[in-house]
């Protein structure tokens, strides 16, 4: 997959902003040229199916047998899936009806405003930043011993969440409705990589952790981590979306970055923007 570039011939003195986000993509994109920046596309994973034909009955019938005390939802994405597939089984309803009656945690507003979309209000949602932490928080005053616990992941598994719920004695199911995998061709991150370590690139996206360590592996392959880091350090602004991204980048050894105040993608451009372009000073000006 060849990068993407959304700079015109008239832009080129904007500052570049690298995005690994896939999913969002074009919406970032959109608020980078808004804000006075041109955005560089690379998404540094793709989101592979991981729900079977033959588990989704099987899941919907433990649903609608309650045989979950509490379900836990992290992602707005995986619960589109689910009741997309519920839907194709003729199921909806039924799926509706039985979240209904069990307890459900959110972490965050995308899964809760995901889940009342579907007619369902959620029990329980996890303040900012809508970490894992957050979640855990939230659940504290819940009686877990002995409670049956579905959760359902996002791309890749919460250590500290999953630990931490059977460190609470819950008997835990995790589920998965899709993975995160490295895409198939690389040559997207790779010029990344090479752009980064040219010095063509101003600001670096991160919305979550896999994407910066999928890129980090790609420099590997390419002999380059040594020199992606030391750019990233000396002349890129990493802008990592919260708490759990900018945990990735400094355990990486990425000193220069910002977080948002709020741990969402339209704040995390706006800071990086005001930083790359500094009240007062034309969009067209490359900062330095």
């Amino acid at each position: 997959m060849p990068l993407t570039n959304t700079m015109r011939d008239d832009k080129r003195k904007r500052p570049v902003v690298a995005l690994l986000e896939a999913r969002m993509s074009p919406e970032l994109a959109r608020l980078v040229e808004k804000h006075g920046g041109t955005a560089l596309c690379a998404p540094a994973l793709v989101e592979a199916p991981a729900l079977s034909d033959a588990e989704l009955p099987v899941l919907l019938n433990e649903l609608a047998e309650r045989t979950y005390d509490v379900v836990i939802f992290m992602t707005g994405a995986a619960i589109s899936l689910l009741f997309e597939a519920a839907e194709q089984l003729g199921r909806r309803a039924e799926l509706v009806h039985s979240l209904k009656r069990t307890m459900t945690l959110c972490r965050g507003p995308k899964p809760s405003a995901a889940l009342r979309g579907f007619g369902v209000p959620a029990t329980l949602c996890a303040r900012e930043p809508f970490t894992a932490a957050e979640l855990i928080d939230a659940a504290s005053e819940l009686e877990l011993v002995g409670k049956r616990v579905l959760l359902f992941n996002y791309g890749e598994r919460s250590e500290t969440l999953s630990e931490t719920l059977l460190a609470r004695r819950a008997i835990l199911r995790e589920f998965w409705l899709y993975r995160w995998r490295m895409p198939t061709d690389v040559g997207a991150l790779e010029a990344l990589v090479r752009s980064i370590v040219r010095h063509e690139v101003d600001a670096l996206a991160v919305t979550c952790q896999i994407q910066f360590r999928h890129l980090y592996r790609v420099a590997e392959r390419a002999e380059l981590e040594a020199a992606l880091i030391g750019a990233l350090n000396e002349h890129v602004l990493v802008g990592a979306v919260g708490p759990t991204s900018r945990a990735i980048v400094e355990a990486y050894g990425v000193r220069r970055h910002v977080v948002p105040d709020h741990p969402k993608m339209g704040p995390l451009v706006m800071a990086l923007m005001r930083e790359l372009i500094p009240k007062g000073q034309s969009a067209d000006r490359r900062h330095p």
